[in-house]
């Protein structure tokens, strides 16, 4: 697995250098973060030691994602957009596996992030289907209860990709390409009008309630 990360983070490399510095400012699908701040947040598995992160966790009340937004603010500051490009490639192989959920959350991560960033400057990617499947199967898993997936999202659906041979989860159905269905199992509104199935409501509901 450790191979496709590092392809995933090359591919980032490349396209971050593609960017005019209007599309580094352009609005990402991260509520309150820019392009170049999500390209910036994919340089933190190596940029962002304890020496950084427990003093941003103290000061938010240990509240992760409000410490995890200032972090990533500060390294889009610090690093340019080649900088950024040169630290990807540079740490491709930078073997990053967090507790829980391990190399699958930096796969996850990656390309999420990477369609946070195409998707609202209209670029579109193939992603790899092996990949999305591995991304899948982790999202529905207990292993990114609470980091990926907020509790309670998933309950009662069930989620069936259209073009590649997956279903997870139990209830209503959902479906949608694999791209779509893993962003909306991480919460992007945006691909919601993609989707079909009776379960569909339930998840608009708890996406934009």
């Amino acid at each position: 697995m450790l191979s496709m990360i590092a392809d995933e983070r090359r591919g980032m490399a490349e396209l971050i250098e593609s960017l005019t510095p209007a599309q580094l400012e352009t609005p990402s699908l991260c509520r309150g973060w820019t392009v170049h701040d999500v390209a910036a947040h994919l340089c933190s598995p190596w940029m962002m030691g304890a020496g950084r992160i427990v003093p941003a966790l103290i000061r938010h009340g240990f509240r992760v994602h409000r410490a995890n937004a200032e972090l990533v603010q500060d390294l889009a500051v610090e690093l340019s957009a080649d900088e950024i490009a040169q630290e990807l490639r540079a740490r491709a192989e930078f073997p990053f596996s967090p507790p829980v959920v391990g190399l699958f959350g930096q796969l996850t991560d990656l390309q999420v992030h990477g369609q946070d960033i195409r998707r609202p400057l209209g670029l579109t990617r193939e992603l790899v289907g092996e990949r999305v499947l591995l991304s899948l199967d982790f999202l529905v898993s207990p292993k990114a209860r609470g980091s990926f997936v907020p509790r309670g999202r998933l309950d009662g659906l069930r989620f069936i990709a259209t073009d590649l041979d997956w279903e997870g989860g139990q209830g209503l159905t959902v479906r949608g390409t694999g791209e779509a269905l893993l962003l909306a199992l991480t919460g992007r509104p945006v691909v919601l009008a993609e989707l079909e199935g009776s379960g569909v409501a339930v998840l608009r509901a708890r996406l934009t309630g």
